[in-house]
């Protein structure tokens, strides 16, 4: 039975959308495939990993109802190796999905749609509200980075979502650095909520996210929460955790400000950090009145050095940081200039941008 019939990118697109969430390697078999289901000529393509669930739609696609489970990786790369001209044909004949372009033809295996592990969230419940998929894009951009990678502490493997009032707020910390942002809501909410997002969750939206003014529905309570668009959903539990105080880690009364161009000291950093010890990237930042030198060294008894002209008529400093933090932040804003804030050598630096009062982005210093 002939289920399906597509151009080479029309069944590329919805595919590629939910293949981040498939794991290669599980438990449950099932786990590995997409569920496809076929109604009224609409396709939806669902994929999960018990923890986050995506599902893409695609209009027009469909020939005759069906719902079947396939390898999700197998269809995805046959897919992608097929012609571009030719269409696509999918024929589902018991537990067989055949697939056929041109000359070429494929047979895998299924299993059935009602052995699929949907994801089962209650609609309605918790906070909902709505943004623009760009500016929610450009909260995720401005602190993903800061996401822990595997640690310990669970509660850091994942991003802060915080809805209080009228604001919305972002943050990430890995434990040596905090990245947060926020926006004005347009609608206030009745009820706040504190939820941690899984960093797969937070990184699979941003592939999901266009960079335009449509809105993007975001629906929160304690447990879960889910991000609408007319052509996609993706549905997420939250980390069980409480995130750590975010406010009492931004440093006030730094007294040793400028402000700089941040193309400028991104580009100075990025030589510098060409000639960082491999292992532990350092850097040093040395403050004097109308200067800024950035300077490093390695094992191999090499150095480099970079020096910037900055309005800055205050105390002399010497403090030193992970280049790596330093360059992610600058490379993740899109603004003209930072501003950047030191105290003694042993504080946190802290960078903020100039007529935004809701980023924030704060280093830890470290021995050089």
């Amino acid at each position: 039975m002939l289920v399906l019939k597509s151009s080479k990118d029309a069944l590329l697109k919805p595919l590629q959308a939910v293949a981040g969430v498939v794991e290669r390697k599980h438990t449950l078999p099932i786990l590995s495939n997409v569920l496809l289901e076929v109604e009224g000529g609409r396709a939806a393509f669902v994929a999960t990993d018990l923890e986050l669930q995506i599902t893409t739609w695609a209009e027009g696609l469909g020939v005759a109802d069906a719902s079947f489970t396939v390898s999700a990786r197998k269809l995805l790369d046959i897919s992608r190796s097929l012609s571009d001209v030719e269409p696509i044909a999918l024929d589902q004949t018991g537990d067989a999905l055949k697939v056929q372009s041109g000359r070429s033809r494929f047979s895998l295996q299924t299993l059935p749609a009602r052995d699929f592990p949907k994801l089962q969230i209650p609609d309605g419940q918790g906070q909902a509200f709505s943004l623009s998929q760009g500016m929610v894009k450009k909260l995720l951009s401005r602190v993903q980075y800061a996401m822990a990678v595997q640690d310990i502490r669970y509660y850091l493997n994942g991003m802060l979502l915080s809805v209080q009032g009228k604001r919305l707020v972002v943050a990430a910390t890995d434990g040596h650095r905090l990245a947060v942002d926020a926006v004005d809501l347009a609608q206030e909410v009745s009820q706040g909520v504190d939820v941690i997002l899984p960093r797969k969750t937070v990184l699979e939206l941003a592939k999901l996210l266009a960079d335009n003014e449509e809105p993007l529905e975001i629906q929160v309570n304690q447990s879960q929460v889910v991000f609408r668009r007319p052509e996609f959903e993706l549905r997420s539990k939250v980390v069980d955790g409480k995130f750590p105080d975010w406010q009492r880690v931004v440093p006030v009364g730094h007294d040793k400000i400028f402000a700089i161009p941040r193309q400028r000291l991104s580009q100075s950093l990025t030589r510098a950090a060409i000639l960082t010890n491999e292992k532990y990237r350092g850097v040093r930042i040395a403050l004097t009145a109308g200067s800024l030198r950035i300077a490093c060294s390695n094992n191999e008894q090499e150095e480099a050095q970079e020096e910037l002209d900055i309005d800055y008529a205050g105390e002399a400093l010497d403090i030193g940081f992970n280049v790596q933090y330093l360059q992610e932040a600058l490379n993740n804003l899109d603004t003209e200039s930072v501003q950047c804030a030191f105290g003694d050598p042993t504080s946190s630096m802290l960078v903020t941008v100039p007529g935004d009062e809701h980023f924030r982005y704060v280093v830890m210093p470290m021995r050089i």
